[in-house]
């Protein structure tokens, strides 16, 4: 798996996913709001499947 997530993108997924798996959590949505562990890993991970089919990366360019 190379990374294909970065910088801002990673912070957005982070923030909304946590925002929503904590909001399912504190019983203010309902258990839709799991979906939110998504883009939280893909975020920890910086690394996302559909972004690799579509041919997105949002990383920095890497130096040869």
């Amino acid at each position: 798996m190379k990374a294909n997530v970065g910088g801002i993108d990673k912070v957005v997924r982070i923030g909304g996913g946590a925002a929503l798996v904590g909001l399912t959590v504190a019983g203010m949505i309902g258990p839709w709001g799991w979906i939110g562990v998504v883009p939280l890993l893909t975020g920890v991970f910086g690394f996302c499947p559909a972004y690799t089919l579509l041919g997105i990366k949002t990383c920095p360019a890497e130096k040869a």
